[in-house]
């Protein structure tokens, strides 16, 4: 469950986003029932909604229009 209005981690930008992504992958069928790692289960295609969302809040960062628009993520 995403975590977007209670106390924000520390760590950076796109820590949030980070966090719930670990999160949602540690709960996944892949790591609980099958005993994958979290690695191996990413790169098969779990939790593609919030790996887009992380990849684009650190590019975010990288991008100079990032000054204007605000940095995407939460």
């Amino acid at each position: 469950m995403p975590r977007y209005y209670e106390d924000k981690p520390e760590g950076g930008a796109c820590a949030g986003v980070k966090e719930d992504l670990g999160a949602c992958l540690l709960q996944s069928d892949c790591v609980l029932q099958e005993g994958k790692s979290p690695r191996q289960c990413l790169k098969e295609g779990n939790c593609k909604a919030l790996k887009y969302s992380f990849f684009e809040c650190k590019r975010s960062m990288l991008d100079a229009r990032a000054r204007f628009r605000g940095r995407k993520g939460y």
